[in-house]
């Protein structure tokens, strides 16, 4: 019976590979996508990925840092348009999670809007006053 079995494809086992006239031969990446792993959680490494991100939590800035910041932002206010550079960093809430992350930003502040409470930059960015934890400048080396 074993023997029966061994011989099944002797008739076609030596014949050419067929190849198709009308169609045009796949490439060996194109086959090898075909049997590719399916991925039947679609989206859950993204999920995974977003769960490990980590975020920073908002400080809590004391009285005399805050005091520190507005002296800083006053400086600044008296000095726009002498174009001095300055480097805020400051807190963006993430929109997925909760936390977020310090950044810090270099430019020129075109003016500080009191009523939005804001900083706009000359490059037009805009950072909300309540986010800022530090302002560096040479404007300030007086005043440590």
């Amino acid at each position: 019976m074993q023997e029966q079995n061994n011989h099944k494809y002797d008739d076609i086992i030596h014949l050419e590979h067929p190849v198709s006239k009308t169609h045009p031969q796949m490439s060996l990446y194109d086959r090898a996508a075909q049997f590719a792993p399916f991925a039947a959680l679609t989206g859950h490494a993204a999920a995974i990925r977003e769960t490990a991100r980590r975020t920073d939590e908002k400080r809590v800035l004391s009285d005399e840092v805050l005091e520190e910041l507005n002296e800083k932002l006053n400086i600044i206010s008296a000095n726009i348009g002498t174009e001095q550079l300055v480097d805020i960093t400051y807190f963006i809430q993430d929109e997925r999670k909760a936390g977020g992350e310090y950044v810090t930003h270099s430019g020129i502040v075109k003016r500080i809007d009191l009523y939005r409470r804001a900083v706009i930059m000359a490059d037009a960015t805009i950072i909300p006053i309540e986010d800022i934890s530090q302002i560096e400048s040479d404007l300030f080396s007086g005043l440590e």
